[in-house]
């Protein structure tokens, strides 16, 4: 069910400007521990937007993502084949652009460049890596209306498999865009981690062959279905640490140390819902909780942004960061696509 709150909140604009606003938040933190953040910054709940407010890959990923979407669904129904192209396409043009110079991730880099080229593209996924890189970039196909559920995991999947083929990455991709999904419907935050526990377990033995091709096949597993199955139950396993860190909240403990620190895919699914689902109406503190943290804490917070501005839409950001924040136009104009 759609709330009238959903139709009118412009659930794009706040998840994807919060998810760069959360890139911007963390991308001065990455690699520091608590102590060394809070001698830098002083209390995290007072941390400022970094002026200016630089993104990283994460946001410039979303970006070639979206444009991706957009070029593809210009031209037709989306399906595997013309999005596969259209985001092969834009993640190329980012592998080769002179912007591409904010400490990206060895496996995009990788499997960008293999993928320049006429190779089939299962050939250039790293089929062995399940890193963050393949779900802070999917929130954009979670704002489409109009999919299918079909189209929506399908699409998550494969744009997670273009570089990062591990069966944990591709699950962790579709529960991100799923609960950025749900969240921009008007779901409740209380029962979200429910809802994607469940999603998880009906789609544990579904491997969507149309979208993904032979793709298992490099996973030397013994069919498409055990494959699948090993990245769904690692994702649900993440989230039952998510609902035990829930029962018994402590805000100011580093979340990282109750479900992971977000370098791989069902750490920062885990990390970037908990620190969300500890402010699920107070965005701004969500974002510094989540920058405030040990581990990769630009894509964390990238991701608590996309769920927190999901829920509560644009309004959910203060405008004098919203105004500062690199590639504004071009997040407005592709998610005000989606909001009309």
């Amino acid at each position: 069910m759609i709330t009238t709150r959903a139709l009118t909140k412009q659930a794009a604009t706040g998840s994807l400007t919060g998810l760069a606003l959360g890139d911007a938040l963390g991308f001065p933190t990455e690699f520091n521990d608590v102590p060394s953040i809070l001698a830098k910054f002083g209390p995290w709940r007072e941390m400022a937007l970094p002026e200016p407010a630089f993104v990283t890959d994460d946001t410039q990923m979303t970006l070639a993502f979206a444009r991706g979407i957009r070029t593809a669904m210009d031209s037709g129904v989306l399906g595997p084949a013309r999005l596969e192209r259209t985001v092969r396409d834009e993640f190329v043009a980012w592998y080769h652009s002179p912007d591409n110079n904010r400490a990206p991730g060895r496996t995009c880099l990788t499997a960008c460049a293999l993928l320049d080229g006429d190779r089939p593209w299962q050939q250039a996924s790293q089929v062995g890596s399940k890193g963050c890189g393949a779900n802070m970039r999917v929130a954009p196909i979670g704002l489409v209306p109009g999919l299918s559920d079909e189209q929506r995991a399908g699409a998550a999947q494969l744009q997670s498999a273009l570089t990062h083929g591990h069966p944990t990455a591709l699950a962790a991709s579709d529960l991100t865009a799923r609960a950025v999904f749900l969240l921009a419907r008007g779901a409740e935050p209380l029962g979200l981690v429910g809802q994607l526990r469940s999603y998880a377990y009906e789609n544990r033995n579904r491997y969507y062959h149309r979208w993904l091709g032979d793709l298992w096949t490099l996973g030397h597993d013994p069919s498409p279905e055990s494959f699948i199955g090993r990245g769904w139950d690692e994702c649900v396993a993440a989230l039952e640490r998510v609902q035990s860190a829930l029962r018994t909240p402590s805000p100011e403990t580093d979340p990282c140390l109750a479900t992971g620190d977000g370098w791989i895919a069902e750490e920062a699914l885990a990390t970037g819902l908990l620190c969300f689902l500890l402010f699920p109406e107070e965005p701004v503190t969500a974002l510094r909780r989540a920058a405030c943290t040990r581990g990769d804490s630009d894509s964390i917070a990238c991701l608590t942004g996309a769920f927190a501005g999901a829920h509560l839409g644009a309004a959910a950001w203060p405008k004098e960061w919203a105004e500062r924040i690199e590639y504004r136009s071009d997040l407005l104009s592709l998610a005000a696509l989606w909001d009309a």
